[in-house]
């Protein structure tokens, strides 16, 4: 969008984008070896709304974006209490098994490299969680996300 002087301003973005993994793949053909890139990105807005796309491309800049374009049609929407999370929940989800617990405010996010990169972009900002079983992370970003889903509003005064 160009402002009164002719020059391109640039809006704020409404999600963030946090690159979780890049691999570089490489296909064997008759003409020699294609390489190709997979780009697993989680995508959210910092308010209970977050995503997670897996991108496919020559380059890595095309297989960015169709992740980003991924993550945003697949966003899901995670219930907050003060900045975490209303209750536990425990998820197996392949080899990968996740566990979250909601934790006091000041806490912050303890959490490992999969995991963290979710819980940020969703807004959580007090959680406890651990990653058993798989050290894969695109499995354990998957697995968040289903644990994420999970998760219920807790009405006030009822367990």
């Amino acid at each position: 969008m160009r402002n009164r002087m002719g020059n391109y301003r640039l809006e704020p973005k409404e999600f963030d984008e946090k690159v979780v993994q890049i691999n570089r793949v490489s296909k064997k053909t008759k003409g020699g070896n294609r390489i190709g890139f997979s780009v697993l990105i989680v995508v959210g807005d910092k308010k209970g709304r977050v995503g997670v796309g897996l991108g496919k491309a020559p380059d890595v800049s095309s297989a960015i974006q169709k992740g980003v374009s991924y993550a945003k049609k697949h966003l899901i929407v995670v219930p907050l209490n003060d900045f975490t999370i209303p209750h536990d929940v425990y998820l197996k989800l392949g080899a990968a098994k996740v566990l979250l617990k909601p934790a006091p405010v000041g806490t912050g996010v303890i959490a490992g490299g999969a995991v963290r990169a979710v819980v940020e972009a969703a807004g959580i900002r007090n959680i406890v969680s651990k990653i058993l079983g798989s050290k894969n992370q695109a499995s354990n970003v998957y697995a968040t996300l289903e644990a994420l889903k999970h998760l219920r509003q807790v009405k006030k005064g009822k367990i």
